[in-house]
């Protein structure tokens, strides 16, 4: 990047699922960004190389020929101004180990995970400095569906970052005429914001397969800011992020599309199927499940109240039925709002 514009700016994008491909798409509006791909599969690089279009996540939408896809990681990230980490946070610790010798020390990274990881309950940016040491990371978050941004449909999301300078730099790399990007230094908030948004997706995925109305489904998602906005304070988040499109903004997007994954999963859920049924039916990560199970615990060890995720956790993992569980959200003692 030269003299705050993005001529011969290179920027590497890890990992080849939907909002990799939407991020890339993105990217290539602006002629002066040199795009490549870095696909762990060499098959999958092959088809997307040639048929220019993510059949499995994405298809229908094809992309730019000048985005370079490649499963060579020293190609792919050879010379990049940016890295942009699009890998599920389950998967991100173990790739970016093998990443790690390839990359660039102090090389900024954009995240658009959204996630805590399980035991450790890290957010991602904190995986990636964990792994590949102190480096500026900026989370790009809010309501993003990849199915339509790729397909240049209006969308507003926010960079967060600790370094503005380097929000700021997000900000002008990614926006266009169909894409408005905000910024925010409250990357603690931004991050915890999109991984609990999922829990609550699920609930409101299970009101829809409950059937259970529109009533309830808006019970849900306006109790669950209420959850999300008080684990994310004990966490050290600003409060106002989950008033903002990370939080609110994301959380109606995804408690609503038919393209989030965490809703349909609870969806099925609602429909009385399990868990094991629906993920071994998914072609994509619903990272909801493994977050609901890091949130239940950390939230338990501070002693903060989280009935939705409590509740969402006893489906899950210890067979609860949707409608019993939903009896007991019902049915807890009455207080002030």
């Amino acid at each position: 990047m030269k003299d705050g514009c993005f001529m011969d700016t290179k920027v590497a994008i890890l990992g080849g699922g939907g909002m990799a491909t939407a991020c890339a798409t993105l990217l290539t509006e602006s002629s002066e960004i040199d795009v490549s791909m870095w696909v762990r599969k060499p098959a999958v690089a092959e088809d997307l190389r040639t048929h220019r279009e993510n059949k499995r996540l994405l298809p229908g939408v094809t992309f730019s020929e000048t985005i370079h896809v490649t499963s060579d990681i020293d190609e792919a990230v050879a010379d990049a101004d940016f890295l942009v980490v699009a890998i599920p946070t389950e998967f991100l610790r173990a790739a970016l180990h093998t990443l790690a010798p390839h990359l660039q020390n102090g090389t900024p990274v954009i995240s658009v995970i959204k996630g805590i990881e399980k035991e450790t309950f890290y957010r991602p940016s904190e995986i990636i400095a964990d792994v590949l040491g102190p480096r500026p990371v900026v989370a790009l978050g809010g309501p993003s569906h990849a199915e339509e941004i790729a397909r240049r449909l209006p969308a507003s999301v926010v960079a967060a970052s600790g370094d503005i300078q380097l929000a700021k730099q997000t900000q002008k790399l990614f926006s266009t005429e169909r894409f408005r990007v905000y910024t925010n230094v409250d990357i603690v908030g931004v991050e915890l914001a999109g991984a609990l948004k999922n829990v609550i997706a699920i609930a409101a995925g299970i009101c829809d397969g409950g059937k259970y109305g529109d009533n309830a489904k808006s019970a849900i998602m306006t109790r669950g800011l209420v959850e999300m906005n008080r684990f994310g304070s004990a966490l050290g988040a600003e409060p106002a992020t989950f008033s903002g499109l990370a939080g609110v903004g994301d959380l109606i997007t995804t408690c609503m599309s038919p393209f989030g994954r965490n809703r349909s999963l609870g969806e099925r859920l609602g429909q009385g199927e399990t868990l094991d049924q629906i993920i071994s039916s998914m072609d994509a990560v619903a990272e909801g499940v493994n977050t609901t199970r890091s949130v239940y615990d950390l939230a338990d060890a501070k002693g903060l109240d989280m009935p939705i995720t409590t509740e969402i956790y006893r489906v899950l993992f210890e067979g609860k039925s949707p409608d019993d569980a939903t009896q007991t959200l019902m049915t807890r003692p009455q207080r002030e709002e």
